[in-house]
């Protein structure tokens, strides 16, 4: 098997049900009762929390909001395929790890944050919840069945290292079917595997509801709903609970519907009794088009009616994470000199092609607003966040750190080929697997499943009047957020008509600008034939590089067809934008790859401006976000190489800019 072909079948297998028909079991009958019984008061439906009243001992609201960091897509021990590369962290462990303390990687060194995080979710897959876990410990009832035993002793301490991975593959790839096929054919209890979910379920809830420190630090009960479109087209959401006052016993998952319309439509039948969720869709740009497409899931073109229920339950979309960037693609985008960034090329779980059409967020925006501009509803009216998708229980934001997201699997250099694979590794290989091996320049790289297309990245950040459950989620729903590669770089981003240079220099902007406008995430209405000014101000991170730009990219339809322009609107160093180019000049900004060093001096630590759309036009609708560049890193595969004193791959990017994004505003022309 090769080692392409391994990393893919990981996921690849978890997804079985998005290509094949199963019986419908126990499992599913019980959640389909209470999907369709919409009864909170029905027994084993939901769950009651017990909280304890909390003496806030808190800084006060700021009325002006403050940026909170955090990551909503975060797996330990209870997801399948984490526990099968090697995690055993918990919950509990990730939350702490979160606040700053130090975790073991599954490969055995010490990983920890810079700087903690102000906010963090779990999302373990629903489906299979703990199931592998439970399989691999020989003193549960569930390890008696024949298919747990290729999951016996998965991660003893003496199976942790590289001989283990084909091993754990193989071992995996057989256990998720055997597990389907035993559920359908009654070979295995349902009702077993149902309450081993929900006990996982229990654990993930109650360790939120530890480590929720309100003014502090703030946790969400959350989890992840996987499926895919039967081409493989990635669909994943991770569902984010506003609270945890009363929660479903069990999440909805896969088991109960392949469509993601499924989901929602369980997630308006608890809000129908006070249960308030979101969903956040992530690698639309490994969906092969589908997260995006313009038809629902039964081929009928998009009405008003779905575009009202996808915003209602998905108001926010993941634009970057380890497994790429999806702002947009050079197809896309051909006039974007920034377009290729981080573009994992591949459809989650496999080594097939992901066809950049309908798996962009830049895109979505265009299409949405053509739906609008033919008289119906915007179905992709949402705002941006980042997250990491660790499978190790802790976020990696940081490019010099970078220990990926699969644990044994690509936790080491060598693993997801960023240096040459050593000696041993490849004669192993050579015997057992010859083509888990690539030649490039007469060297080696172990030939993973795309780890070496995947980033150290990201982050998300809201604007909130407090670090507070019920503070962070109002941000969520009013898409007053921003996505990040990693560093804690800051934007704001406002459009009102009343705003002139003098705000620039107030202490009191967002004060000002919150009264006279709006902020990212929000509609402005046209005003008596007047032209909006943008008030852009970014923030570089504390311990990132300087920015080096910061650009605003509007979207907009002009005789029928989509068109993007950017802009550059803020300079580092004191430049101007070119009025021919409409770019900053470069700064000069170098990284010296001998040892990643970067120049000093050149960069700005903030960047504010206020402008107006050179190309405004009073009835033509639009949408305008924002994006900021740090001045150029190195990549983490350099930072690999120049750890194992080797050079840098060379077919893979050596350094990279770092950069944020806003959530968008829309400009609403006149009736």
């Amino acid at each position: 098997m090769s080692h392409t072909n391994v990393a893919a079948l990981v996921v690849a297998t978890a997804l079985i049900l998005s290509s094949a028909s199963c019986e419908r079991t126990s499992i599913t009958q019980e959640v389909d009762d209470f999907v369709g019984r919409g009864d909170p008061d029905a027994p084993n439906t939901l769950i009651p929390v017990n909280r304890e009243l909390i003496d806030r001992t808190t800084k006060p609201l700021n009325p002006s909001r403050n940026a909170y960091f955090g990551d909503l897509h975060v797996h330990t021990e209870y997801s399948f395929d984490a526990y099968s590369f090697g995690t055993t962290a918990t919950p509990y462990d990730a939350y702490r790890y979160a606040k700053g303390a130090p975790l073991t990687h599954p490969r055995g060194y010490e990983i920890k944050l810079e700087q903690p995080l102000d906010f963090y979710a779990v999302t373990d897959h629903a489906m299979f919840l703990g199931v592998v876990r439970e399989a691999a410990d020989t003193s549960t009832e569930f390890s008696k069945y024949r298919v747990a035993e290729l999951i016996h002793n998965l991660n003893a301490p003496d199976n942790m290292g590289d001989t283990s991975v084909l091993q754990r593959v193989s071992n995996f790839a057989r256990f998720i079917p055997g597990t389907l096929i035993g559920l359908g054919d009654g070979s295995i209890d349902p009702e077993l595997t149902l309450n081993i979910m929900k006990r996982a379920w229990l654990d993930t809830i109650d360790a939120a509801e530890q480590h929720n420190d309100p003014g502090r630090f703030t946790t969400f009960v959350a989890y992840e709903y996987t499926s895919s479109s039967n081409d493989r087209g990635n669909l994943h959401r991770n569902v984010i609970f506003r609270n945890s006052e009363r929660l479903p016993a069990v999440p909805f998952s896969r088991f109960n519907s392949q469509n993601p319309e499924g989901l929602w439509d369980w997630m308006d039948g608890l809000r129908e009794h006070g249960i308030e969720s979101l969903a956040i869709p992530h690698n639309s740009n490994g969906s092969n088009g589908q997260m995006f497409k313009l038809e629902d899931w039964a081929g009928n073109p998009l009405d008003d009616d779905y575009a009202e229920q996808r915003m209602r339950n998905e108001p926010l979309v993941e634009i970057t994470q380890i497994k790429g960037t999806s702002d947009t693609h050079p197809e896309l985008s051909p006039n974007d000199e920034w377009a290729n960034f981080e573009i994992y090329p591949y459809r989650v779980g496999t080594t097939q092609h992901s066809q950049p059409q309908g798996s962009y967020v830049r895109e979505a925006y265009l299409n949405g607003m053509d739906i609008a501009a033919k008289g119906g509803l915007n179905p992709y009216k949402f705002g941006l966040v980042a997250a990491s998708d660790t499978h190790v229980a802790a976020t990696t934001d940081d490019e010099a750190t970078f220990f990926s997201k699969a644990g044994i699997l690509d936790g080491s250099p060598v693993g997801r080929g960023s240096v040459p694979a050593p000696f041993l590794q490849r004669t192993a290989a050579k015997l057992l697997a010859p083509d888990t091996l690539i030649t490039i320049d007469g060297k080696q790289y172990m030939q993973g499943g795309g780890f070496e297309t995947w980033s150290a990245s990201g982050i998300a950040g809201v604007w909130a009047e407090e670090n507070t459950r019920e503070s962070i989620y109002s941000a969520f729903r009013r898409k007053e957020t921003f996505a990040t590669t990693g560093p804690r770089i800051k934007v704001r981003f406002f459009a009102g008509y009343n705003f002139d240079e003098n705000i620039l220099k107030n202490p009191d902007l967002a004060q000002i600008a919150y009264a006279g406008g709006v902020s990212m995430g929000a509609d402005l209405d046209a005003k008596d034939g007047q032209t909006p000014a943008f008030v852009v101000w970014a923030q570089a991170a504390p311990n990132g590089a300087l920015l080096q730009r910061a650009q605003i990219i509007k979207g907009y339809i002009k005789d029928g067809a989509a068109v993007e322009k950017i802009y550059d609107v803020a300079c580092s160093d004191g430049w101007q934008v070119d009025p021919n180019t409409g770019r900053c000049p470069g700064n000069g900004a170098k990284v010296n790859l001998a040892d990643c060093s970067i120049s000093q001096g050149v960069g700005a630590g903030e960047l504010l401006s206020l402008w107006r759309d050179p190309d405004f036009d009073i009835q033509q609708e639009a949408f305008y976000y924002l994006r900021v560049l740090e001045n150029p890193t190195c990549r983490w595969s350099t930072w690999d190489a120049l750890r194992e004193g080797v050079e840098p791959r060379p077919d893979l990017a050596k350094t990279l800019q770092e950069r944020a994004w806003s959530s968008p505003i829309w400009y609403k022309a006149s009736e």
